[in-house]
């Protein structure tokens, strides 16, 4: 379990009791050692979460207290809203679900007074799911996955002239540009760092092999190699 995960959990343990909840009651929900909830305990303490409580004794709650895990400002919190509708706008699917659920689960503990302005946030980006764009959105998720799975990618690509080639990369990272996205690759053709098009991609298959990293042609290079802005862009 993600330690984000683990520290909602525990906030949404204590809400709403009125007598302690022993720590070793939490590690058996949670799957984890006593000295973890300790841990996540004082840091959460620590973040300005009030719970009062000590090992050996259990926690709760300060009475009143009725707050999200990482303790959101109005602002902080409108700019998770349009964070999430942008994503799940631009993104593909599985990571514009996530992003859904994971406002969900903030909204879930927040005082009324800032749930009311999340509802009231006025910056929209609407989603259009015609066939064209499930089709993008899938074609993200697939370069996605391939990137967190380090997949060798052969792709057939056609430039901006209609040109087009065939090219085996490896995927290093995706970028939005409030319009177009681009995939950072180390291109085996070139023998060089290359951004593609996603929507510029005819066609894109999982080779089977996978690619380790190398000095010089992982993500930190190709990072260092485009200095802030995108350079190479076929």
């Amino acid at each position: 379990m993600r330690r984000a995960d683990r520290l909602f959990l525990i906030i949404h343990a204590l809400r709403g009791r009125r007598t302690a909840l022993q720590a070793r009651s939490l590690a058996q929900t949670l799957g984890v050692s006593l000295r973890t909830v300790y841990r996540d305990v004082a840091d959460l303490q620590l973040s300005g979460v009030p719970i009062e409580g000590e090992a050996g004794v259990g926690y709760v709650l300060r009475k009143g207290s009725d707050i999200p895990p990482l303790m959101f400002s109005a602002n902080e919190l409108e700019a998770l809203v349009v964070g999430t509708r942008f994503v799940r706008a631009f993104a593909g699917s599985q990571l514009a679900e996530s992003a859904q659920s994971a406002l969900l689960k903030i909204e879930a503990v927040l005082p009324p007074e800032l749930r009311e302005r999340s509802a009231r946030t006025r910056i929209y980006a609407p989603i259009w799911r015609d066939q064209g764009k499930a089709d993008f959105a899938a074609r993200i998720d697939q370069l996605h996955a391939a990137i967190e799975a380090r997949h060798v990618l052969q792709i057939e690509y056609s430039d901006e002239a209609g040109n087009t080639s065939t090219r085996e990369v490896e995927p290093l990272c995706l970028a939005f540009w409030g319009g177009k996205w681009t995939l950072g690759t180390w291109c085996r053709l070139r023998e060089g760092f290359r951004n593609f098009r996603p929507d510029r991609i005819v066609l894109c298959t999982v080779s089977g092999e996978c690619f380790d990293e190398h000095p010089g042609r992982n993500l930190d290079a190709y990072l260092q190699s485009v200095g802030g802005h995108f350079a190479g862009m076929e």
